[in-house]
């Protein structure tokens, strides 16, 4: 019996829609990077990009679990001495609720040059409107 291997031509990408609204973050993030990178799909081939488009929308209503809306802190440096910015979970969400899934989902997919062409197909919303709807978006439960 020989391997199955997809090749570029056969690949077929569909458009998900997810609302956020009331989803746990980690949960969401997990579904999502299965979705970015098609392991659902029977025809998965771990070195093409054969995943789907995702459209996330209302970024701002996710929820978390326990006291993360404190204690998550995320990090980021501009490369001066004393550079480091702190923010946290909540911080985050009132400035750009959008960026929280990206850094999630982000840490969820390989990294590399496969995982960058995979995150592009991300795409994410503050609120219930998108750009999407010529693509016709199948709308995603879990």
């Amino acid at each position: 019996m020989k391997t199955f291997t997809l090749k570029k031509e056969e690949i077929e990408k569909k458009w998900w829609l997810i609302d956020a609204d009331g989803k746990i973050l980690g949960r969401l993030a997990t579904e999502v990077a299965t979705l970015l990178r098609g392991k659902r799909k029977p025809e998965f081939t771990p070195f093409i990009d054969c995943g789907d488009f995702v459209v996330i929308v209302n970024a701002e209503k996710i929820n978390v679990t326990g006291k993360k809306m404190e204690q998550k802190k995320y990090y980021s440096h501009s490369g001066y001495p004393g550079g480091l910015k702190v923010n946290t979970l909540k911080e985050l969400l009132d400035k750009k609720p959008e960026e929280v899934i990206r850094k999630a989902v982000w840490g969820m997919i390989p990294k590399g040059k496969l995982g960058r062409a995979v995150y592009k197909n991300l795409k994410v919303y503050k609120g219930p409107e998108h750009p999407h709807d010529a693509q016709k978006p199948q709308e995603y439960r879990f």
